[in-house]
């Protein structure tokens, strides 16, 4: 792996600083060898910090903490499970069951179209980003 891409953006700036202040190649590659090592522990250092932080939130006494998303999850089980228990109420009665939804809907209603907007857009962004750190590797 080149030197370039081991540490980003300031790797140019390295390159330079190494070309100057070593003179034989051995020198050079032993820096750049240490530099490597000293991302790579850098890179360890951080990977530890994001895992205690997982198991500290599995750990943690609050419920809220440690549930958050299996608790979302099951707060759309139910609303599922409901309707489809309110749509069996309605064969019995369907005035009740349509004035329910109708109120539901415009309550629903009611709250303003950039709210929706801005819930779908962190939403999306959360789940795209949490996909993302996944696909990468990173499990924060």
């Amino acid at each position: 792996m080149s030197l370039t891409l081991a540490i980003g953006p300031l790797a140019k700036l390295a390159e330079v600083v190494i070309d100057n202040l070593f003179e034989t190649e051995d020198e050079k590659a032993s820096a750049r060898a240490k530099m490597m090592a000293a991302q790579t522990s850098g890179k360890v250092s951080e990977m530890e910090a994001e895992l205690s932080a997982i198991v500290m939130e599995a750990q943690s006494a609050d419920p809220w903490t440690s549930r958050a998303r299996p608790t979302f999850l099951y707060l759309i089980y139910l609303v599922i499970v409901l309707c489809v228990v309110g749509g069996i109420i309605g064969i019995w009665w369907p005035d009740h069951v349509s004035t329910a939804a109708g109120n539901i809907a415009n309550l629903l209603g009611a709250i303003p179209e950039n709210l929706w907007w801005l819930f779908g857009a962190g939403y999306l962004g959360y789940t795209g980003a949490r996909s993302f750190d996944k696909w990468r590797g990173s499990t924060s």
